[in-house]
């Protein structure tokens, strides 16, 4: 083991947060009453430029009573990137809906437009796209398309508290949006979830899926019209979320900071491939990515991260393909098709430390072990090595015909265009 160890990401709790879980305790409204819960709602709406935010106990309920609000149920499909988190999917199933995938792009990793139009059936009733890793989806081409088909646009902004696309937050771009608090993100509640739109009625709707369906201005006689969920989220959770959204524009400012530090560092090792940015876009770097192209870096993703974890550094692997996995296929969903980019990334991409409060020293280091354990020798002379060891898969458009010359033309092949202006070196 190396030094000081670096946790993939460590809690910053830099606020109020003692202080109003405290006013919680002394006052005995620890559960999902109490004053906390609104001024939580209306602080992070605000923040994102939101009319309404509904606080649920995680961002899985706050995608389902989402969808339940949009009236989305048995019979609907609604499209989700291939490569996302289990949650987006189950989300859609606990609704009683069918997740249909679509792949990702790949230089930004999200949801790829055009694989989500080919997707579209007359059984289409919502879009829903992810940030991934707090990088903002086309928002511009998944509007036109949700508008043009006559669906609902969701967004899973589970990871990008903050990101901006051509000016607008995540969150606000869309007919409704879901975040998730959860102890790694730019801002946590420990666990917890918030449900953004502007419509009134979609908001009141959330509301009544998430407190068991009780009538909101009736007196509780305990009389169901629909099925409900407790999903409420308690006082204390909010009192620190509230104290997090004091202090969201600094945890943006360090993630952002760090992000870049680590583009800047690692655009010059070969066979390392970086999230490319969406035009118009600010990523917050909820966490660092890196796919791992062997034949170029000449080591596996599984031999870097056991490197790393040696020399204590923390780590995690990407999410796995939505096709891939064994519970969507017995409820039912299609999983059959390919998904080369989705595959490439869950075969050999993984993520950095990237917490909030990481140190640019700490970051040096995590870049410095990354570029002396390159193989330099290995897997130069291949064309195959340029398309970032697909492994016989057809190569996704974008690869083709490009990334042949040399190591560095193989990095592009995965980022694509030149780095937009303020992220230097790094796509």
């Amino acid at each position: 083991m190396g030094t000081d160890f670096i946790p993939v990401c460590s809690v910053l709790l830099g606020g109020n947060e003692k202080k109003y879980v405290g006013d919680c305790l002394e006052g005995s409204w620890i559960s999902s009453s109490g004053s906390y819960i609104a001024a939580f709602e209306r602080a992070f709406a605000e923040w994102c430029g939101a009319g309404q935010g509904i606080a649920v106990c995680n961002g899985t309920a706050a995608l389902h009573v989402a969808l339940l609000a949009l009236g989305i149920g048995p019979g609907d499909e609604v499209i989700i990137p291939d490569f996302t988190m289990a949650a987006s999917a189950f989300a859609v199933c606990h609704a009683g809906a069918t997740p249909v995938f679509a792949d990702a792009d790949p230089r930004t990793w999200n949801l790829n437009p055009e694989k989500a139009a080919a997707r579209i059936t007359p059984r289409t009733k919502a879009i829903m796209p992810v940030h991934i890793f707090g990088n903002p989806c086309d928002m511009g081409a998944l509007r036109r398309l949700a508008a043009d088909a006559g669906v609902f646009l969701l967004e899973d902004a589970a990871e990008a508290h903050g990101a901006l696309f051509e000016g607008k937050r995540a969150g606000t771009m869309s007919d409704i949006a879901a975040f998730s608090f959860f102890a790694n993100k730019n801002v946590t509640t420990g666990e917890g979830g918030m449900v953004l739109t502007d419509s009134a009625d979609l908001a009141a709707r959330c509301r009544y899926f998430r407190n068991m369906c009780f009538p909101p201005d009736a007196p509780r006689d305990y009389m169901h019209a629909d099925i409900g969920f407790n999903y409420r989220m308690s006082n204390i959770h909010a009192a620190i979320g509230l104290a997090q959204t004091e202090k969201a524009d600094d945890y943006r400012a360090m993630r952002i900071r760090n992000g870049l530090l680590y583009r800047e560092l690692l655009s010059a090792v070969p066979g390392v491939a970086l999230q490319h940015i969406q035009p118009g876009g600010e990523s917050v770097f909820w966490m660092n990515g890196i796919c791992v192209q062997p034949e170029i870096y000449g080591r596996t993703r599984a031999e870097l991260v056991a490197h790393l974890m040696s020399q204590g550094v923390d780590t995690r692997i990407f999410f796995q393909g939505m096709h891939r996995q064994a519970a969507l296929r017995k409820y039912g969903c299609d999983c059959s098709g390919e998904y080369p980019v989705s595959d490439l990334l869950a075969d050999n991409g993984f993520y950095l430390p990237s917490g909030s409060g990481l140190g640019a020293d700490e970051i040096r280091r995590i870049c410095s072990l990354i570029a002396d354990f390159a193989c330099k020798g290995r897997g130069r002379a291949s064309p195959g090595a340029a398309r970032g060891g697909l492994r016989g898969v057809k190569p996704p458009d974008g690869f083709k015909g490009r990334g042949r010359a040399s190591p560095g033309a193989a990095r592009k092949d995965l980022r694509g265009t030149e780095p937009p202006d303020g992220s230097s070196g790094g796509l």
